[in-house]
């Protein structure tokens, strides 16, 4: 398995971290989808939660199994960071944002990199 690991472009890698931080962060809100749930059975935030987990889990699967088709939901995916930035900015938390920024701008920069496209090469 490390072998692997070690086999794996750094854009790759990087993107990896990042679905594993969004999983993160989809199980410490669960909680609070599961209290709203209770008061409708459908909520938009639900809604929202459960799409985000199932397009993260579906991407890193792919990723996974070096899917040709990885790349490009990889790629939507990271352009979840895009939003994040102005909203952090807005929001006077200026080194939250210059970190995301530098995040998106290094899982960008890595996913269009030759060699992951080399790496994502089955049918």
């Amino acid at each position: 398995m490390l072998d692997a690991i070690r086999a794996m472009p750094a854009g790759i890698r990087l993107f990896l971290l990042y679905a594993f931080l969004i999983l993160a962060g989809i199980g410490l809100s669960l909680r609070y989808v599961v209290d709203t749930a209770i008061e409708a059975s459908v909520s938009f935030q639900g809604v929202v939660v459960m799409a985000l987990l199932a397009y993260t889990i579906f991407t890193t699967t792919l990723v996974l199994q070096r899917k040709e088709a990885a790349r490009g939901l990889a790629l939507g995916l990271a352009s979840l960071i895009v939003p994040l930035v102005p909203l952090l900015a807005l929001s006077q938390l200026i080194v939250e944002a210059v970190f995301v920024a530098a995040l998106g701008v290094l899982l960008f920069r890595g996913l269009l990199r030759p060699d992951v496209r080399t790496y994502l090469n089955e049918p």
